[in-house]
């Protein structure tokens, strides 16, 4: 078989080459003579005009060149459209493919909010394991609070990251009623004095924040390197997140770590911002809660932010101003990826606006509609990915308990969604919680 593949492919670039030469001999017997071809004497006398005519027969030699190069090419292209694998002529060398211009990293720094855990540690050894570079990412740990124990440990890292101190660590006035919050407070100043450093003293143009009792993937900053130029490209973007709300293991696909989406609700934990979102936000930076304050439509402006199918982020943290209770219902229980991800290779397009509204919203309106009874008792190969319609607020939280995503919802935004649709594994299977496909924007009263 192979010597007659062999024999083929010697016959065909035999073919050619006789097929381009003959064209070339037709070419120069059967062309036309000049109409006013100068005399022999008229040439001699005019060595301007023999000039002339020596170019306009080589421009035409070229033209007619280019013509029977133009035919063999579309020759070379039919047989290589049936199949035909063989090399083409060296008279008509192939084009070499365009390399891809390798565009310097960006310096994007990591910011770590740190307070009075010692443990800050497990964050900081991970950061720095997984870190591909000190020139594009370095580290700058804010610490509040005044702990010393906390500070020995960061301390300790020398000249691996930079260490700076907020300067005020006064009691906030707060309402009687917020007493209780007083810490919401402090962690809302304290991120506000770390970002104005970050972009103010040290004018970087881009920031990722993450805290203290945040232990980040093996991708982690494989994963802010390739979506840095899709944040700096896609106004309907206003941050990338390492988060999933609804990532615990039995939720997620994790055959397909490479997936993102686009979300609504702004996850953090993990986040990257620009410089100029912080100018936006810096002037009106709330006194407390300044991440539910992320999450009113008034910041959000109908911007979403990416988010990956399986987190890029894990805490560890159950000590904290919430006391553990969200930690130990919920946040434990997330996966974080383990698997490298090489995104600066992957084409990411898909997550602009219109790429992915035109794609994911044909992709759900298109998923079969199941009552929620009959996704929790039919068996995964009955269909493939589903679609589950609630039409208002209680039948949201309603079905969201019954397939166990989180329910809660941020200025009528749920957890992890887009356009209202929340899309999560339920059993093996894919499932969209979605409102009807005429759905015309949030209601912020659904809290």
């Amino acid at each position: 078989m192979l010597k007659k593949q062999s024999a083929g492919l010697a016959l065909w670039g035999a073919v050619l080459f006789v097929a381009w030469n003959a064209l070339l001999l037709l070419f120069f017997w059967t062309r036309p003579a000049p109409s006013k071809l100068p005399s022999e004497g008229a040439l001699d006398d005019d060595p301007a005009g023999l000039t002339r005519e020596v170019i306009r027969l080589a421009q035409d030699a070229e033209t007619e060149l280019e013509r029977q190069r133009g035919l063999l090419q579309q020759i070379w292209d039919y047989h290589v459209r049936r199949g035909q694998r063989w090399r083409a002529p060296s008279a008509v060398p192939p084009v070499p493919p365009r390399a891809h211009a390798t565009l310097t990293p960006a310096v994007i720094p990591i910011l770590v909010i740190a307070c009075d855990r010692s443990t800050v540690r497990r964050c900081l050894d991970k950061l720095l394991h997984y870190r591909p570079s000190a020139e594009h990412f370095p580290i700058i740990v804010s610490q509040d609070c005044g702990h010393e124990e906390t500070a020995q440990v960061i301390a300790s890292y020398g000249s691996a990251l930079t260490h700076i101190r907020q300067p005020d660590l006064s009691t906030i006035p707060v309402p009687p009623d917020h007493r209780k919050f007083q810490g919401y407070y402090k962690i809302a100043r304290h991120y506000r004095w770390a970002l104005g450093q970050v972009f103010h003293r040290f004018k970087f143009p881009a920031v990722v924040v993450v805290e203290d009792d945040l232990e980040v993937a093996p991708d982690f900053f494989e994963y802010f390197q390739a979506t840095y130029p899709l944040l700096r490209a896609d106004p309907s973007l206003w941050c990338v997140s390492a988060w999933n709300d609804n990532g615990k293991e039995q939720m997620v696909d994790a055959s397909k770590p490479e997936l993102l989406y686009r979300t609504d609700f702004f996850p953090g934990l993990g986040w990257l911002l620009l410089a100029e979102l912080w100018a936006e936000l810096e002037p009106k930076w709330p006194k407390a809660f300044w991440d539910d304050w992320m999450r009113r439509p008034e910041q959000r402006q109908g911007r979403a932010c990416v988010r990956p199918e399986i987190s890029r982020t894990m805490t560890f943290g159950r000590k904290g101003v919430s006391h553990g209770q969200f930690f130990d219902q919920h946040l434990k229980f997330i996966k974080l990826n383990q698997h490298f991800v090489p995104f600066t290779q992957l084409d990411l397009s898909y997550l602009r606006q219109e790429a992915y509204d035109r794609d994911f919203l044909t992709r759900v309106y298109g998923a079969p509609l199941l009552q929620v009874e009959k996704v929790r008792t039919s068996e995964q190969n009955e269909l493939g990915e589903v679609r589950v319609q609630y039409t208002g607020r209680d039948s949201f939280k309603a079905f969201a308990k019954a397939l166990g995503v989180m329910d809660d919802l941020k200025s009528g935004v749920p957890r992890a969604g887009y356009r209202g649709i929340v899309s999560f594994l339920f059993r093996g299977r894919r499932v969209h919680l979605a409102p009807p496909e005429t759905w015309s924007g949030y209601d912020p009263s659904w809290n």
